[in-house]
């Protein structure tokens, strides 16, 4: 009976831990390459980022500097809030909103070339910050 108990325990220890790495259900696995984005025939670079527990996808994304950008972000279904938050220092980009299952569209124009980070700040009592468990990526703005 204590064997039984103490392997039930391990598991059930093992299994929180991974979830806590973000390993667990949900995780993302890193992108392998880059999402770079086109130019549809609008002259508007459309971007979609989709947020989950944790992660978002595609986690690095390369637009064109001076061509307009629409960029559309969303979470998954999930009980943990996030928000998306992306600054362009030097220009008009200052992106800090909450996120819902609704995508919510950005547009803006990027000035300068550089790779500008993204990330879900949110932060629950005693836990590392979303960021900190992964939830971040990389616009990547080239000429």
């Amino acid at each position: 009976m204590n064997v039984r108990w103490i392997c039930v325990t391990a598991v059930c220890l093992a299994s929180v831990a991974a979830v806590a790495k973000g390993a667990g259900p949900g995780g993302a696995a890193p992108d392998a390459a880059p999402s770079v984005a086109a130019v549809a025939a609008d002259g508007v670079q459309h971007i979609t980022i989709v947020g989950g527990d944790y992660y978002f996808r595609p986690e690095h994304v390369v637009v064109k500097v001076n061509t307009p950008v629409a960029l559309t972000v969303s979470v998954e279904r999930g009980i943990i809030p996030h928000r998306f938050v992306l600054k362009i220092p030097g220009s008009d980009v200052s992106i800090d909103e909450s996120l819902g299952q609704e995508p919510t569209t950005f547009a803006f124009t990027p000035k300068a070339a550089g790779k500008y980070p993204f990330y879900c700040p949110n932060r629950l009592l005693f836990f590392k910050s979303h960021r900190e468990r992964g939830m971040e990526g990389v616009l990547e703005v080239v000429e």
